[in-house]
């Protein structure tokens, strides 16, 4: 079942219909060769719902709105059309873990952050924040900061699509370490895995005892791990360190050790 991402207002309880527009409409049309009748499923990325839907019809952009529908027809300025869907039902139960974790990720070399979000994303993160800190060799000036956000940003929407996710999650544009630490202070749970932290037990006590409807931030080092003068000023600001293992995990490993941790704890717990 193929999944896509659509905006509140195209998707039209009364009508029961749902109206697809933007580069999706060529994906569907002339790369997965749907026909009408075939199933796909969509999601508003708001309210956690998966809506399940058939085609019913390919339109030119110059068609303009469906018969019934206010949709998103008659907008299509992109020039992609527009993909009709009939709405058959909602699914009401919800894919999302019941607890919102963004992860501040250190600035990594190379491509490591695309597939960070990539599996971050699979594994339930609700949000990603980009971090620079001192032992990060990667440095962005704001052109560029901009234009990598939009590629990670893209390839959270492809990996929400692959994993069915309900919402997308976001990718914001990368930013000091105080700033995330501003930016974390309000969450119930904070965690930040360092080699210098406590046993197990401690870790697994902390992470048990999180709670479905908490918001929870998990702080990853770069390659080199953090400063001591952040890890400092981390633990002053109510971050809890935790450790991994024995084992000195990889910048791309540590953020999905933890993800993978939480979601066996938390996954199907109601709120």
């Amino acid at each position: 079942m193929y999944q896509f991402f659509v905006d509140t207002s195209q998707i039209d309880l009364e009508n029961k219909t749902v109206t697809i527009t933007g580069p999706d409409v060529n994906h569907i049309k002339n790369v997965l060769r749907m026909k009408p009748g075939e199933e796909l499923a969509v999601s508003n990325g708001q309210d956690g719902k998966e809506y399940r839907c058939a085609v019913r019809a390919f339109r030119e952009a110059a068609d303009g709105p469906s018969a019934g529908g206010q949709s998103a027809g008659g907008q299509s300025a992109d020039g992609f059309g527009f993909v009709d869907c009939e709405l058959r039902f909602v699914k009401e139960e919800g894919v999302e873990l019941p607890v919102k974790i963004t992860l501040f990720q250190g600035l990594p070399k190379a491509d490591k952050m695309e597939l960070i979000i990539q599996k971050a994303v699979e594994l339930g993160v609700y949000r990603v924040v980009p971090v620079e800190m001192k032992r990060c060799v990667v440095k962005l000036d704001a052109k560029k900061a901009k234009a990598k956000t939009a590629r990670w940003q893209q390839i959270a929407e492809a990996a929400a699509k692959q994993s069915k996710r309900a919402i997308i999650p976001e990718i914001t544009e990368p930013m000091s370490l105080k700033n995330a630490l501003e930016l974390a202070t309000e969450m119930q749970v904070k965690l930040i895995p360092y080699e210098l932290a406590e046993g197990m037990d401690k870790t697994r006590a902390l992470l048990e005892a999180i709670a479905p409807g908490q918001e929870v931030a998990v702080f990853i080092g770069p390659e080199g791990g953090f400063d001591e003068a952040e890890v400092q000023a981390a633990m002053e600001r109510g971050l809890e360190p935790i450790t991994l293992g024995r084992r000195i995990l990889r910048t791309e490993t540590a953020g999905m050790t933890v993800l993978a941790w939480l979601s066996y704890l938390l996954e199907g717990k109601d709120e």
